[in-house]
C-alpha cells in the first residue's frame, strides 16, 4: 500500500475537518459549486470522479474473464455474497437501525435517504483496492483478477436494477433516468476509456504500464479527497448540529463488512476451497467500491443529502476495517488449513 492508501482514513479525517471549516467561512462558493448540473450530473464530480475511477478500472484485464472457470467454487461464493447476500443484508441493516434503533438521533427527514446511501454502497462491489487487500493476505493474482473484472462486468448491467429494486423495496422513489445517466456515466463510460488506454499504455510494455500506474495512482486518491472536502462542506451544518450521525452510519456498515467477510470465508472452507482464493473471496465480498457510490448518490439525491454523507461514511472506515479482516484472514490460515484437510 503507498502512503495515501496506509492512511486514507486519516486524510478522509482531515477532509472532514477542512470541508466543514470551508463551509462555514464560505458557503456561496460551494453551494455555485454544487448548482453546476448538466442532466442531474454535477459537473466538477463527474470530473473529480473520472479522475478516481479510470486510474483503477486500469488495473483490470477483462482478458481474464476466460479464468474464472479455473476457480469456480470460490467464484461462486464471491457472486453469490456480493449480488445476492450483501446488498439486500445492508438493505435489512439499514431498516433496522436508521429506521428503528436511532431513528430518535437523527433528521427525520434524511431517514430515507441515509438508507439509500447505505443501500448504494453495497450494490457496488469493490474494484481495484481489492488488489491491494489480496496481495496482503498472499492470495492467488489470477483469481482476483478474474473475480473483479467479471464483478465489473455484471455491475455494468445489474447495478441499476438491483439499486431500483432494493429502493423500492425500502419505498424510496428514483427517477430511473438519472441513474441509468449514473450508470453509462460512472461506470459504462470510464470503463471504456479504462480499457483503450490500458491497451495503448500495454503496448510500450509492462514495465512502462507500470510506470504509468505509479504516476497517475495518486491524482486518484486526490481527486477522492477533494471530493468529500466538497460533500463536507456543504454537509457542515448537519454534522455540526448532530455530530453522532457519522458514527451512527457506521455501525450497519461495520456489521455487513463483518458479516459478509465471515460468510465468504466460511463458505470457501466448507467447499475446500484454497486459502489463496478464500482470503480475497472474503475481501472481495466484503468491500466496496465507494467512489461509484458516492458519485451516484450525488446524482440521485444531491449534494447535501444524506445518501451522499452515508456513502462517504464508508470511505471513512473502508482501510481500517479491511485492514482488521486481512489480519484475520492471515492469523487464521492454519485453521483454514485444517478444516481444508479434514473435508
Amino acid at each position: 500500500m503507498n502512503l495515501f492508501e496506509r492512511y486514507l482514513t486519516l486524510w478522509v479525517f482531515l477532509c472532514i475537518v477542512i470541508g466543514v471549516l470551508l463551509g462555514q467561512f464560505l458557503p456561496g462558493l460551494f453551494h455555485a459549486i454544487a448548482s453546476l448540473e448538466i442532466a442531474k450530473v454535477n459537473i466538477p464530480v463527474g470530473v473529480l470522479v473520472w479522475v478516481m475511477i479510470i486510474p483503477m478500472l486500469l488495473r483490470i484485464d477483462f482478458g481474464a474473464l476466460h479464468q474464472v472457470k479455473k476457480q469456480v467454487r470460490g467464484i461462486g461464493v464471491t457472486l453469490f455474497i456480493n449480488w445476492a447476500v450483501k446488498p439486500f443484508s445492508m438493505a435489512l441493516l439499514g431498516w433496522l437501525f436508521i429506521r428503528h434503533v436511532f431513528a430518535a438521533y437523527l433528521p427525520q427527514d434524511q431517514l430515507d435517504s441515509y438508507v439509500a446511501g447505505l443501500i448504494l454502497l453495497a450494490a457496488a462491489p469493490c474494484t481495484a483496492m481489492v488488489f491491494v487487500w489480496s496481495n496482503l493476505v498472499k492470495g492467488d493474482p489470477y483469481f482476483t483478477l478474474s473475480q473483479v473484472a467479471l464483478n465489473d462486468t455484471i455491475m455494468i448491467f445489474a447495478f441499476a436494477p438491483l439499486v431500483a429494486l432494493l429502493l423500492g423495496m425500502a419505498s424510496i422513489t428514483v427517477p430511473w433516468a438519472t441513474l441509468l445517466v449514473s450508470v453509462v456515466f460512472y461506470i459504462v463510460i470510464p470503463v471504456i476509456i479504462a480499457q483503450w488506454l490500458r491497451r495503448r499504455l500495454l503496448a510500450g510494455g509492462e514495465a512502462a504500464f507500470n510506470r504509468a500506474m505509479a504516476h497517475i495512482g495518486p491524482y486518484s486518491i486526490a481527486a477522492l479527497l477533494l471530493t468529500l472536502v466538497l460533500l463536507f462542506a456543504l454537509q457542515g451544518n448537519a454534522i455540526v448540529a448532530q455530530p453522532l450521525v457519522i458514527a451512527i452510519l457506521a455501525v450497519p456498515i461495520l456489521i455487513q463488512v463483518l458479516f459478509n467477510a465471515s460468510l465468504a470465508y466460511w463458505l470457501n472452507r466448507r467447499l475446500g476451497v484454497a486459502h489463496c482464493v478464500a482470503a480475497p473471496s472474503a475481501l472481495i465480498g466484503a468491500s466496496n467500491f465507494f467512489e461509484l457510490a458516492v458519485a451516484t448518490a450525488i446524482s440521485l439525491f444531491g449534494f447535501q443529502s444524506g445518501a451522499a454523507l452515508a456513502t462517504v461514511v464508508g470511505v471513512l472506515i473502508e482501510v481500517p476495517v479491511m485492514l482488521l479482516v486481512v489480519a484475520v484472514a492471515n492469523r487464521s490460515r492454519d485453521w483454514y488449513q485444517v478444516g481444508i484437510e479434514n473435508s
